[in-house]
């Protein structure tokens, strides 16, 4: 005897049966989210080498592509065209390249600033004890010229020094062994790290060899598994995605050398005391959108502050002047419109990204945002274009209510300005002529 199962029923069995596993997995999320996220975590860790590689290969990309279209592609098409061969002669080529590139970056670096860095931090240690009786000395004499503000510090350090020594007995010195093994621990954490970022690198180079075959499978699986519309639009908002990103972090990590190296000149203009040390801190930091440089400058001042207060002062106004070169000039240049995002949707990527994430929160926080921004505002136009409104933000400035397409204006004179700039925009959108949009617009002005 043979069964025929209508197809409605087949998909109201599989609907039902994901809603009930989402159920189940909603409700394990909920009540049991530490093992959940344990799974997650060890998961993660599991798979660190790979996704180190990944995340090394996405960063080299750029300059592979760089020494290929620009470099090699020229040479190896002179004589005759492009072959297969070709192609993994040149591949092969612009990722050695590219390898030795970085390494000879990595190793300038270490070769360089580190040594000064250890030399810079040994001097500081030395001369820790000089530091101390040159701002007991700066205290001394700012105490004795304002006596009122001495009072105050008095009574503060009244007040709160016995609270002081209570944390200090009760918490501090019990919890120093733990933070021992604390750092024992850390210090096997980044022989781990290193040992696996050495193993991403060397699956980074895979990936960069077959980039276009990782590729081309992954747009399969997606026209695969969706429609081709929307297969589409997912690819184009991969593309956009990866523009955005890579886009964004190239340039601040552009952005963050150049503020260290004129930090540096800088500091040595100004014969400021360990101007590598706080060139490197202020570069590092300026990683971070918005906050690194305060975050940076900082510590900075402090070490200045202890060595001669009065210096303080001058780095304060030159990190001040230079974060202004910064923000006005040189970050506009390299970075463009790369993330589109206004200064108050900047600080609140970063400030949730941050809470979130820390601070590698801080550093993709705001690519990630404007990737939302992004398709949060196109899916809005989208919307409103189906339903024949205006996708301008400033038309909704006034406008009290929309009453199915009639716009309800709170005076008459939003009213007007409203339909003047609206015909405005059909009139050039039909490609008129300009003393045609010229009588129209005096025609209209005659009605107001």
């Amino acid at each position: 005897m043979k069964f025929n199962i209508e197809k409605k029923y087949i998909t109201i069995g599989i609907t039902a049966f994901f809603v009930f596993a989402s159920a189940i997995c909603f409700y394990y999320l909920i009540f049991h989210s530490e093992s959940f996220y344990e799974k997650i975590n060890s998961f993660f860790v599991i798979a660190s080498p790979v996704i180190y590689g990944v995340i090394v290969a996405y960063l080299l990309t750029p300059i592979v592509n760089f020494f290929e279209k620009k470099l090699l592609e020229p040479l190896f098409t002179q004589k005759e065209d492009m072959t297969i061969r070709k192609k993994k002669y040149m591949r092969m080529i612009s990722v050695t390249m590219t390898m030795i590139v970085v390494i000879i970056a990595f190793y300038g670096f270490f070769s360089i600033v580190i040594p000064n860095l250890v030399i810079s931090i040994r001097n500081i240690s030395s001369q820790f004890s000089s530091y101390v009786q040159t701002l007991n000395y700066w205290s001394k004499k700012f105490f004795d010229d304002y006596p009122e503000i001495e009072m105050l510090v008095v009574e503060f350090l009244d007040m709160y020094s016995g609270e002081f020594n209570d944390y200090l007995n009760n918490s501090i010195i019990p919890q120093i062994e733990s933070l021992v093994k604390t750092v024992s621990l850390s210090l096997i954490s980044v022989l781990k790290f290193l040992w696996n970022f050495i193993i991403g690198v060397v699956i980074a180079i895979y990936v960069l060899f077959s980039k276009e075959t990782f590729a081309g499978q992954a747009k399969k699986i997606v026209y695969a598994m969706f429609s081709t519309r929307n297969a589409n639009q997912i690819i184009s908002d991969t593309h956009f995605i990866s523009e955005t990103f890579i886009g964004f972090i190239s340039g601040k990590i552009v952005d963050s050398v150049i503020i260290g190296f004129l930090c540096f000149a800088g500091t040595s203009f100004l014969k400021l005391p360990y101007p590598l040390l706080i060139s490197v801190i202020v570069g590092v930091t300026n990683v971070i959108p918005f906050f690194g440089p305060y975050l940076g400058a900082i510590p900075c001042a402090i070490l200045v502050f202890m060595v001669n207060p009065v210096q303080c002062i001058y780095f304060v106004i030159f990190v001040f002047l230079l974060q202004q070169l910064d923000g006005n000039v040189i970050g506009p240049k390299i970075l463009g419109e790369s993330t589109g995002l206004s200064g108050f949707w900047v600080i609140f990527s970063i400030t949730i990204f941050g809470g979130l994430w820390g601070v590698p929160g801080m550093i993709i926080g705001v690519p990630v945002f404007a990737v939302i921004y992004a398709m949060t505002k196109r899916h809005t136009e989208r919307k409103l274009k189906k339903k024949g409104l205006p996708i301008e933000s400033d038309k909704y400035l006034n406008v009290k209510k929309i009453d199915g397409d009639i716009f309800v204006f709170r005076n008459q004179d939003e009213k007007k300005r409203f339909f003047k700039f609206s015909f405005m925009k059909k009139t050039e959108h039909e490609g008129n002529k300009l003393e045609e949009i010229e009588e129209a617009e005096e025609i209209i002005e005659k009605q107001e």
